[in-house]
């Protein structure tokens, strides 16, 4: 397989999921700001222009983070990625959908790319504001659509990793996060996948910030 990918990025959280599974893989890095994300080779894999990107096996191109989280959770169901029981399941998928479209897609978006909303630079700062407003909100909504005392269910799930990158985020923006929020994060920073990925990604500060501790 091939991840096409952008350190620091969504594809972050694919790259955990990937380690997670200890699958092997062909990691391609995407220069978003050299725009290497819409030049023909890319394009070509990704029409969408975006990351993350995997090639399977097979040579099919999975080209967003859902539909790649999804694949990996059904070729590999063994380690459960995704409930089995209903409600849970459904939950997960809710989370994970949330996080996408709404923290990310609606608020970090104006956060991370406010000139695309708006050219004056006062507007500039009242889309970044208005960002800011959605993704807090958005993860007090998150709060109350978890079930599991550590994690979004019982376990961790795709849906984890979506959240991590998302918290993460905030983690180097400055934004507050819920102390759930806050829990679930510091949980997920122990995971040897996740501090294996944030290594490999050239974050070694965040890694500094919050050493790994023993298990009680």
């Amino acid at each position: 397989m091939k991840l096409y990918m952008t350190p620091g990025s969504c594809s972050t959280g694919i790259h955990i999921l990937l380690e997670e599974l200890e699958l092997f893989f062909e990691a391609h890095l995407v220069n978003l700001l050299a725009g290497d994300n819409v030049k023909p080779a890319y394009l070509a894999i990704n029409p969408r222009g975006s990351v993350p990107a995997l090639v399977t096996d097979e040579g099919e191109a999975l080209t967003d983070f859902q539909s790649i989280a999804v694949w990996l959770a059904a070729r590999y169901p063994k380690r459960a990625l995704l409930p089995t029981q209903e409600d849970e399941r459904a939950r997960v998928l809710a989370v994970l959908e949330y996080v996408l479209a709404v923290i990310h897609g609606e608020g970090f978006t104006r956060i991370f790319v406010s000139g695309q909303y708006a050219a004056d630079p006062v507007e500039k700062r009242t889309v970044t504001a208005e960002g800011r407003a959605i993704v807090e909100r958005g993860f007090a909504r998150v709060v109350d659509m978890l079930s599991g005392p550590t994690y979004v269910a019982q376990r961790f799930s795709v849906a984890d990793a979506a959240l991590f990158y998302v918290e993460f985020w905030a983690d180097r923006e400055g934004l507050p996060l819920p102390p759930r929020l806050a829990h679930h994060y510091a949980a997920m920073l122990q995971r040897p996948a996740v501090r294996q990925v944030l290594g490999e990604e050239g974050y070694h500060s965040t890694l500094r910030a919050h050493p790994a501790t023993s298990p009680a």
